[in-house]
C-alpha cells in the first residue's frame, strides 16, 4: 500500500505561479512512475506530466513551458512547479503513482483556482 497526500494548491491571478507537493508513504520501495493528474469541472481526468524511475519526465501537449515535474530520489516527495497559469489550468490536481508489481495508487486531491 502506498498513501499519497497532495498539497499546494489554492487561488492564484492568471500569470502566477503555484508548485504542488505530492507525499508518499507506505510501501515507496516499490513506486515505479509518479504522474500528476488534473481535473477541471466537467470534464475528465487527465495526465499532466509524468516522471520514470530513472528519472525520464512526459508533459501532455504545451504544458512542457510552463509545467516542471521532478521527485526527490528516496521517491518519497513528487513535485510540480506551475509557471504563468491561465484560467483554463483550473482544476483539481491529483498525484498518483504505479508501482512494481503493478498497482495504482492517487492521492485525494489538490484544487488549484486560477482566477482574476
Amino acid at each position: 500500500q502506498v498513501r499519497l497526500v497532495e498539497s499546494g494548491g489554492g487561488l492564484v491571478q492568471p500569470g502566477g505561479s503555484l508548485r504542488l507537493s505530492c507525499a508518499a508513504s507506505g510501501n515507496i520501495f516499490s513506486i515505479n512512475h509518479m504522474n500528476w493528474y488534473r481535473q477541471p469541472p466537467g470534464k475528465e481526468r487527465k495526465l499532466v506530466a509524468a516522471i520514470t524511475s530513472s528519472g525520464n519526465t512526459h508533459y501532455a501537449d504545451s504544458l512542457e513551458d510552463r509545467f516542471t515535474i521532478w521527485r526527490d530520489s528516496d521517491k518519497k516527495t513528487m513535485y510540480l512547479q506551475m509557471i504563468k497559469l491561465r484560467p483554463e489550468d483550473t482544476a483539481v490536481y491529483y498525484c498518483n503513482v504505479e508501482t512494481l508489481p503493478f498497482e495504482s495508487y492517487w492521492g485525494q486531491g489538490t484544487q488549484v483556482t486560477v482566477t482574476s
